[in-house]
């Protein structure tokens, strides 16, 4: 296979046929998945990514992104930053070097700033009117609730593997909250010579398993793609099930660098897929 991406949600249909595109035309994986997240974080129809994002408990709209280069396992990531149009261009450009390479809260917008990224105020009219509307019910809202992590995983025709996300995080999140997303190894994590995964779901249970790195570590003893994403996802579950009583949603994307992919889930969840050999498409598991 020549080339590959992978991404969650059926809200990345788009952005999966922009990125698969980019690849076609020989483009870096890396930033053909930056300009496929990037259409979905300006869709304001789409309420848990960039613009039109929902917004925290106190009604401010808060992102957070990351991405990771699977040759240099270089990685860059943004957590709750405010008034700007991309979290993951920020995430890209954090990439080089041995240092600062994650920043969060008022640093990442200073330098956001600093370095020219485009501002954009995300709180919409819409998300603003759904905010009014929900507030109330704060303490009932679960991880889904308008909250999709938008991951984009790729391969392209050097065989290079790079893996990004992006999001606004918990509806009606407590401000300061972080989940997984910009988490490398949590939220996604990236190596060319095995392959790369990303996570969606409620963040915090995601943490508890390093789910992710969970999937890549699975693969490097020799499973494939699929088998890593159900293995890392049922270990994780049947876990927190055992401690806790119940596990919280999440779902794994993950693509091997031979440009196949499987999906690991506890819950319904649709996802996208395009490569030099299948146009793309949505494609879903449900799940009583």
């Amino acid at each position: 296979m020549k080339y590959a991406v992978l991404a969650t949600w059926k809200m990345a249909l788009e952005g999966t046929r922009k990125a698969a595109a980019l690849l076609k035309e020989g483009e870096h994986s890396g930033r053909a998945i930056v300009e496929g997240i990037t259409m979905v974080e300006d869709e304001p129809s789409f309420h848990s990514v960039g613009f039109g994002g929902r917004p925290n408990a106190e009604g401010r709209v808060f992102l957070d992104g990351g991405y990771m280069d699977g040759d240099t396992l270089h990685f860059g990531a943004v957590g709750s930053i405010e008034n700007f149009r991309s979290a993951v261009r920020i995430a890209y450009s954090l990439q080089e070097g041995d240092a600062n390479n994650f920043l969060v809260g008022e640093g990442a917008e200073r330098y956001a700033e600093e370095h020219g990224f485009e501002k954009r105020d995300n709180v919409t009219e819409e998300a603003m009117e759904l905010y009014m509307k929900e507030k109330d019910r704060l303490q009932e809202l679960s991880a889904y609730d308008g909250h999709d992590t938008v991951c984009f995983l790729a391969l392209d025709q050097n065989g290079t593997l790079c893996a990004a996300t992006s999001t606004s995080g918990l509806f009606m999140k407590q401000p300061g909250r972080v989940g997984d997303t910009p988490l490398p190894g949590v939220g996604y994590y990236a190596d060319s010579k095995v392959g790369a995964a990303a996570a969606t779901g409620m963040g915090e249970e995601i943490m508890k398993g390093a789910l992710s790195y969970a999937a890549i570590r699975m693969m490097k003893d020799g499973m494939s793609a699929q088998e890593a994403a159900e293995t890392a996802v049922f270990e994780l579950d049947r876990e927190l099930k055992e401690r806790n009583g119940h596990a919280n949603p999440m779902s794994l994307i993950v693509l091997a660098k031979d440009g196949s992919c499987g999906i690991g889930t506890n819950v319904s969840f649709t996802w996208c897929y395009a490569s030099d050999t299948e146009e793309a498409a949505v494609h879903e598991i449900t799940l009583p």
